[in-house]
């Protein structure tokens, strides 16, 4: 079926384990996964609970589809009340933890309650102990990872999920790590784990998963796999895909994507193939969301190209049940004085590419690794520290904050150096590094600021490297998502991906004759198409799926037929959608409870282009965002203030939640 049909509950207060046998209904209502997670916690998570105390719940879960054998079903959740925006709180990642955790015969592990001392959690096989983690307590990441595997040596390697010095120190934007580098970055759910004083998850089972009908989901898997065999490797040059992003903005019409031209991208650079391309037609925030790419040097896209990031690149790197393999082990050399050491590291992603170059205004690519390795080792979210660092940089330079502040460090935009010292006392919580480790909503407190204008955020969480003034998609998810500020939800370009309208007619068609420039209306059709996005993305952390190969297309990962071939639950394409919006309105509900109103979750105004950009492919654009905002809550069917109304509550079958809604409403 997919599903194993329990739960393992950690009360760390009382060091206690139990099981709980999971009711068929709940999988039928909510699948797995971020479904299973939204029910569970917004149930058992008290209202008003801090976050950072001992009622909260922190899980661990995988997907329906992890380990039924569909590829890109690798990827597995974090979930929690986040500290960072104080609603619902999840993190994805993916590498070899999902299956691992499955396989001890669990589709989650939820841990409540607080260590008097550091510990960590041991799980195989339906057997569960919590044991003694004060020798780990002060390692990083990796070097806790590595003792722990060595500890269980013998048998099947154990997959790990820990916490850096960020998570032990509770850094609001810590998060949880997994296979040397891989991290459930976002949300601040390294610092819950550090809360509770759990230094790891350690999984290591082995029992099988079976699918309902395994000819059937072995034939989806076969087609899809000589597909991607099949497309030869991106062929161009690099700086093709410089040249496709300064013609992009040219292009007046939406352009549909051969998923399959997407995967020969993905395969051969990874997502730092986006870096130059998003430069060029507006994707990519420059200077804090203040600048464009008239401040761009031409050198920078050299040093930043996905040929110079790839040349540090040692081997690739597969996600289980990946056939793209995106990912890459890099080798950097750590200078540490008179014997530089040879290290091996993930390779940066485009977020952190970007994040820490052209927002920074900075081109020296060896910083970049050299800080995604510490951030790695720390487990702090690098799209977060960026945001930080760009604040930082912002008020030094404009005097928003005296200079004395800084205890003698000079920033400047672009100065590799200082940035990489000033990542250091964030990572150390040191000095100036303190008063920002917690994000740039607590930086603006701590520092005593009237203003928040630097603060480029969404409900608290800071924005990732897609600008909605290009694509004002995203903009309206990193705006109205429970859990703010993500770029892995939705876009107009997603949509058109996707191509969900393939299977669901009723859906829009943005095809090749539908003008970009209508995206920026607020019209219902535009909501019908980001509301598809959330719904289908819920569909998707339910499943386990990577977001990656949904962007393959429906035509070419069929979601829906993956689905009933691993569960048999009889559902339609429309029914499985309707179970992502279910699950969409529980998780604003989880927000409701915890007293969180929808429209505290608006991204910054500079981000929203006011004012607007002078010079660029974004220049002049300034979103209507209220009203696209209000125009998704109508389509969801939450009223205008983000309350889902009892009537929408009742057509999906969540009557036990109606009370929540109406105390909300009031």
């Amino acid at each position: 079926m997919g599903f194993t049909g329990k739960i393992l509950w950690v009360d760390l207060t009382h060091c206690s384990v139990t099981e709980e046998t999971v009711p068929f209904t709940v999988y039928e209502k909510y699948l797995s996964g971020i479904g299973l997670a939204a029910y569970y916690l917004t149930k058992e998570i008290p209202e008003n609970c801090d976050p950072l105390g001992p009622e909260n719940i922190l899980g661990f879960v995988s997907g329906l589809l992890t380990g039924t054998g569909a590829l890109f079903a690798g990827r597995w959740l974090a979930v929690c009340k986040s500290p960072l925006t104080g609603g619902w709180g999840d993190a994805n990642c993916g590498g070899y933890f999902a299956p691992a955790l499955k396989r001890c015969g669990y589709d989650a592990i939820f841990v409540k309650g607080k260590a008097k001392q550091p510990v960590y959690v041991y799980v195989k096989n339906g057997a569960a102990s919590i044991e003694d983690a004060d020798h780990l307590w002060g390692l990083d990441a990796i070097e806790a990872e590595e003792r722990l595997i060595a500890s269980y040596s013998g048998g099947r390697k154990p997959a790990v999920a820990c916490i850096g010095t960020g998570g032990e120190s509770l850094s609001l934007i810590s998060g949880i790590c997994h296979d040397k580098g891989r991290i459930a970055a976002r949300s601040g759910v390294g610092a819950v784990m550090g809360s509770k004083k759990l230094k790891a998850i350690v999984v290591g089972g082995s029992k099988p998963i079976r699918p309902k009908y395994p000819d059937r989901l072995k034939e989806q898997t076969l087609r899809l796999s000589e597909q991607i065999k099949k497309q030869k490797v991106f062929f161009l040059p690099d700086r093709a895909l410089t040249w496709m992003g300064a013609i992009e903005p040219f292009i007046k019409n939406h352009q549909p994507i051969n998923g399959m031209l997407t995967a020969s991208v993905m395969k051969r650079w990874g997502t730092a193939a986006m870096t130059n391309m998003s430069l060029r037609n507006g994707d990519a925030p420059i200077k804090n969301w203040a600048g464009s790419p008239k401040e761009i040097a031409p050198d920078t896209y050299r040093a930043l190209s996905p040929a110079a990031i790839e040349s540090r690149e040692v081997k690739k790197y597969h996600c289980y049940a990946c056939p793209i393999g995106c990912g890459g082990i890099c080798e950097i050399t750590k200078d540490s004085g008179t014997n530089p050491q040879k290290l091996h590291t993930h390779k940066p992603e485009y977020e952190t590419i970007n994040s820490f170059g052209p927002l920074l205004l900075n081109s020296d690519v060896d910083s970049i690794f050299s800080i995604n390795d510490k951030l790695n080792r720390a487990g702090l979210d690098t799209i977060s520290v960026a945001g930080t660092i760009a604040f930082a940089i912002e008020c030094y330079q404009t005097g928003l904050v005296s200079k004395d502040r800084f205890e003698g460090l000079e920033l400047r935009w672009g100065d590799a150096e200082a940035i990489e010292t000033l990542c250091d006392k964030i990572i150390r919580r040191e000095g100036i590094g303190n008063l920002l480790a917690d994000g740039v909503r607590a930086a603006v407190r701590n520092l005593g600021l009237a203003s928040e204008d630097a603060a480029i955020h969404a409900g608290g969480q800071e924005l990732p490297a897609h600008d909605g003034r290009r694509d004002p998609g995203y903009a309206v998810h990193y705006s109205v998502e429970p859990t703010p500020g993500r770029h892995t939800v939705g876009s107009f370009q997603y949509y058109v991906s996707f191509c969900l309208w393939k299977r669901i007619p009723s859906l829009p068609v943005l095809g090749k004759r539908t003008p970009k420039s209508d995206s920026f209306k607020p019209s219902a059709e535009n909501a019908r198409c980001l509301v598809a996005c959330s719904a289908y993305k819920m569909v998707i952390d339910a499943s386990g799926l990577c977001l990656f190969g949904a962007l393959l297309g429906i035509d070419h990962l069929d979601t829906f037929a993956l689905l009933e071939a691993a569960a048999g639950l009889g559902y339609t394409p429309e029914e499985y959608m309707i179970i992502g919006r279910r699950i969409q309105t529980l998780r604003q509900i989880f927000n409701l409870r915890q007293g969180l109103r929808a429209t505290q979750n608006r991204q910054s105004d500079r981000a929203s282009g006011q004012p607007p950009l002078r010079y660029g492919p974004n220049k002049g654009k300034t979103l209507r965002l209220n009203e696209m905002i209000r125009a998704y809550w109508t389509e969801i069917g939450w009223d205008e203030e983000g309350v889902p109304t009892s009537e929408s509550l009742k057509q999906l079958g969540l009557e036990e939640f109606l009370d929540i809604g109406q105390e909300a409403g009031t």
